[in-house]
């Protein structure tokens, strides 16, 4: 009997779920995800495995679905293919990278491609997609050879090519279709049959010729059953384990099965039976392929990672990394109503996990352990024992941890049952949020009307009553204004939901880097074929670039040369050709080789985004100045940041002071929101250095509240009211003599007369209780 899978590698990079994985050859994996980009693994060493990822394509939306043309003698690297929700099916060389142009833009869906795959000889690719089309795309030219028909509108969830005439389709309407590519008629094919199934089938797979059940093909549901077909439609076979919905379903060389889904897990099948179980520490499972050659195999998940899993001894990972993924996997948390109806009381204690086997693989029990949690433990029939896998949470997050989902964290992840016959829909939400701001959201991510705001937001009422606020929940999603950090009261008259003082820093650092970094070299072979080589890069300082690029689109830390040469662009290059240079800045302000940084004249970071962003004898443009105070509020994101700000305060009040109009001249975008909303996320940043750091002097605090105030007046905006009233609310928590000789209450009272929305009227009344009267 062949030996357990073990973890190879993790593949780290992706900033959001990994939706498709794609398993070409030995040495290179393929995968896509929600962060809107494919990325191309290439192995670097055997032992232990390294892969190194590069970018091949980055585009606006969601990418959910891939798969790899063969080479041929045309084609001599194969070809990946792409697509999702943007709707265009992209063909790229593997060698490409993200600012390549495509080998072709496939169009003809309406709506989200959500399968792709390809003939075994390459022949033709196969597509199908959420508007119930399924397309035959010849891979010579490129062009729609045929139509399968008969889905009536529903989503094509799976589309699988047997042979070069054989394509089943697996659809939302609970069928599996069968269509042979040689009966087509005037460019459309009908099912040469169709085979009802009891639930909505979200995967297909081609079943070994060696399956001792004699199936043809596999077929993966939301009801957790894994069902065996011949293509006559005769079901032979039926496999179960998993606990939730499957999502994707493939096979080994060896004759075996491999499924992933919602439940965690990825599982092994022999024959009829689960023999090992794999979980992960992400809430899903989205996908799972294998290398033809080796047999190994490569997940994506919700946690944004995709990992490796060998049965070859000497491509296992280190111990280091074995023991980090087996401790991610025991610290996860999972959420109850994944688990079901559970009876605290009545769960055994950890003496049974030493005392009782379990009866099969995969089997979880539940432990009430010494100190009230409880934890789940899955039982390997290969090691012959129970495996921690993490912790139960209850609606109420009494054990301090959240569900996690999108690689964010949540109180609750609901399923929403929007449209018969097709399968739920998450729906994330924190106690901390208004209930229609969280359902605006989900309707808008989801592209349904608005018509069903209302009663989305009065399930999210009705299903959290009862449970309390616990810790705030900051995610690092992509609005660019950073709200995704702001700090959402809930009722004023919940003691447990209250906003001040604020107790985290705030970031701006969502950016799109693509656009950022092709602006910056356009304006440098400007500058080039201009003449002006005396501030312009030199081909080393362009390599120098590309990898803090890189370094910024993988969350590592940059390099102190990168530092350098993004001060001199914004300090050297012309004040109009400096918007990407600062957006860059504020981009690296966060880690702490940029608040390191000290220059002539011992400037540090916040001088330079200062005086780049509003130089001495020049008009300031709105948004400059706004990526400066950018920079300024991410300063925070680190010790050395925060040491650098409350070191030089009075350079950055003073900063705030000039953008606001107090002096200098007059307000520098007094209604731009962009700006706005900078000034006020440094003016929280530095109100919570005051509380909780204790830091800043009577004066500095006191001009703070100044600037909240002149922050504040005649603004309608409801972001822009929420963080300057946090900010000032937090300041006069720590100190309510800073507003001395000043009308706080006035302004706050005026605030709350111009916003009707509640988390705005919510923390002005709390700053009216800590103003004093």
């Amino acid at each position: 009997m062949a030996g357990d899978f073990r973890l190879s590698a993790q593949l780290i990079g992706h900033e959001a779920d990994v939706r498709a994985v794609c398993f070409p050859s030995e040495n290179v994996i393929l995968s896509a995800s929600r962060d809107c980009t494919v990325r191309l693994w290439r192995r670097d060493a055997d032992t232990p495995p390294v892969l190194t990822a590069s970018l091949v394509s980055r585009g606006s939306e969601y990418v959910n679905s891939l798969t790899f043309v063969p080479a041929n003698e045309s084609r001599a690297d194969g070809l990946v293919v792409s697509g999702g929700k943007d709707t265009i099916i992209e063909v790229k060389s593997p060698r490409a990278t993200s600012t390549d142009n495509a080998e072709r833009l496939l169009i003809g869906h309406a709506h989200n491609v959500c399968t792709l795959d390809v003939s075994p000889t390459g022949a033709f690719l196969i597509s199908g997609g959420w508007d119930g089309q399924a397309r035959v795309w010849d891979t010579g030219t490129w062009e729609t050879k045929l139509m399968l028909q008969g889905h009536q509108g529903m989503s094509v969830w799976s589309a699988v090519a047997l042979d070069d005439t054989t394509v089943v389709t697996g659809c939302a309407d609970k069928s599996i279709r069968v269509f042979d590519l040689t009966q087509a008629t005037a460019g459309e094919v009908e099912p040469k049959s169709v085979i009802s199934t009891p639930d909505v089938v979200r995967a297909l797979c081609r079943v070994p010729a060696n399956h001792p059940s004699g199936a043809d093909i596999a077929s993966a549901s939301n009801d957790g059953t894994l069902r065996l077909w011949k293509l006559n439609g005769r079901q032979v076979g039926e496999l179960h384990g998993h606990e939730s919905f499957v999502y994707c379903l493939t096979s080994l060389p060896s004759g075996e099965l491999v499924s992933a889904g919602e439940d965690r897990t990825v599982r092994i099948w022999k024959g009829s039976e689960c023999v090992q179980t794999i979980t992960h520490p992400a809430i899903s499972v989205w996908t799972v392929a294998v290398n033809a050659e080796t047999g190994d195999i490569v997940s994506g998940a919700s946690d944004g990672v995709a990992r490796v899993f060998t049965r070859r001894p000497a491509q296992v990972a280190d111990q280091q990394t074995l023991s980090q993924f087996e401790e991610s996997v025991k610290s996860s948390s999972i959420p109850q109503q994944q688990m079901g109806g559970i009876n605290k009381e009545k769960l055994p204690g950890p003496e049974f996990l030493t005392s009782k086997s379990g009866t099969k693989e995969g089997q979880v029990q539940m432990i009430r352990e010494s100190n009230g949690n409880i934890t789940a433990h899955q039982w390997s029939m290969s090691q012959q024992q129970w495996i921690n896998v993490g912790t139960v949470v209850d609606a109420v997050g009494s054990t301090g941890k959240k569900v996690e989902y999108n690689g964010q964290s949540y109180d609750f992840v609901f399923d929403v049952d929007i449209e018969d016959g097709k399968p739920p829909l998450k729906l994330p939400y924190n106690l901390s949020e208004n209930p229609y701001e969280r359902a605006t959201k989900f309707l808008n991510d989801n592209e349904l009307p608005l018509s069903y705001l209302d009663n989305v937001a009065n399930f999210i009422t009705e299903n959290t009553k009862g449970a309390t606020l616990g810790q705030s929940s900051q995610s690092a999603g992509p609005d660019p204004y950073g709200t995704e950090s702001r700090y959402r009261p809930g009722e004023a008259s919940q003691p447990q939901g209250r906003v001040l003082p604020q107790k985290d820093y705030l970031s701006i650092s969502a950016a799109k880097y693509e656009a950022i970094f092709t602006k910056l070299v356009s304006i440098n072979k400007t500058m080039v074929s201009s003449g002006q080589k005396d501030v312009a890069l030199n081909p080393g300082e362009e390599a120098t670039l590309q990898s803090l690029r890189e370094a910024l689109e993988a969350s590592k830390p940059v390099s102190r040369q990168a530092v350098d040469l993004v001060v001199r662009i914004v300090t050297t290059w012309p004040y109009s050709d400096r918007l990407p240079g600062l957006d860059v800045l504020r981009c690296m302000a966060k880690y702490p080789a940029a608040a390191q940084y000290s220059g002539p004249r011992e400037h540090t970071l916040l001088d330079v985004a200062i005086e780049a962003s509003m130089p001495t004898g020049t008009t300031p443009t709105e948004n400059a100045a706004m990526m400066g105070a950018r920079a300024v509020a991410n300063l925070f994101g680190s010790a050395d940041g925060r040491s650098v700000a409350s070191s030089q305060a009075d350079k950055a009040i003073a900063f705030l002071e000039r953008l606001c109009g107090i002096a200098g001249g007059e307000p520098i975008g007094k209604m731009n929101r962009n700006v706005l909303i900078a000034v006020t996320t440094c003016l929280v940043n530095l109100s919570v250095l005051a509380h909780k750091e204790k830091l800043l002097s009577s004066t500095q605090r006191r001009r703070l509240v100044v600037v909240a105030g002149s922050a504040l007046k005649d603004q309608t905006d409801s972001e822009v009211l929420y963080r300057g009233l946090v900010g000032l609310g937090t300041m006069l928590t720590a100190s309510a003599e800073a507003a001395s000789g000043v009308d706080a209450r006035g302004w706050v009272r005026a605030a709350k007369e111009r916003c009707s929305e509640e988390r705005v009227r919510g923390v002005a009344d709390e700053c009216l209780s800590v103003a004093g009267k």
